[in-house]
Order: structure tokens, then C-alpha cells, then sequence
């Protein structure tokens, strides 16, 4: 089982494109998306388990220079990806 996470991530402003450029380099970030809003940065990240990911977050995200903090949400359900309706 692979579970996804959605991180919701604050940024130094001056660092932003060296955060983007890092997160584009780790194999486990499928998606980086720079936004407007309350974060700065929204990446996926599709691990093997919460464990998995604890790891990732503790060796890798949050060593990352000009994270100022991470929000992260784990996915329950896909109702919809990439215009197509999923089984309930």
C-alpha cells in the first residue's frame, strides 16, 4: 500500500527557487507547485507508509535551508485525479 501527502509548505522568501529546486530533486516528490495563498510551496509526496514518510520528513524535508515550516496532509480518498471520477 502507498499512501500520498500533500505538504503545504512556508518558504524564505529569498530561497524559494533553491527549496523548489530541491524538493524537484527528491525521488519521492512527484509534484512542486510554487502558489499564492497562505503557503508558498504545495508538493506531493507518494511514500510506502507513515513510517516511510516520518523518515523522509525527519532526514530530508526539514533539513531543507529556507523551510520555515511544513503542513502535511495524508490522503484518505481520491474521488477525482486528473479529470476522471474514481470508485467510492
Amino acid at each position: 500500500m502507498t499512501i500520498t501527502v500533500i505538504l503545504h509548505i512556508y518558504v524564505e522568501s529569498n530561497k524559494l527557487d533553491n527549496v523548489c529546486k530541491l524538493l524537484n530533486n527528491m525521488h519521492d516528490v512527484s509534484d512542486v507547485f510554487e502558489v499564492t495563498g497562505e503557503y508558498d510551496v504545495i508538493a506531493v509526496i507518494t511514500t510506502e507508509s507513515i513510517s516511510k514518510f516520518r523518515e523522509i520528513l525527519k532526514t530530508n524535508l526539514l533539513k531543507i535551508e529556507g523551510i520555515k515550516a511544513i503542513t502535511s496532509s495524508i490522503v484518505l480518498h481520491t474521488h477525482k485525479r486528473n479529470g476522471e471520477v474514481l470508485e467510492v
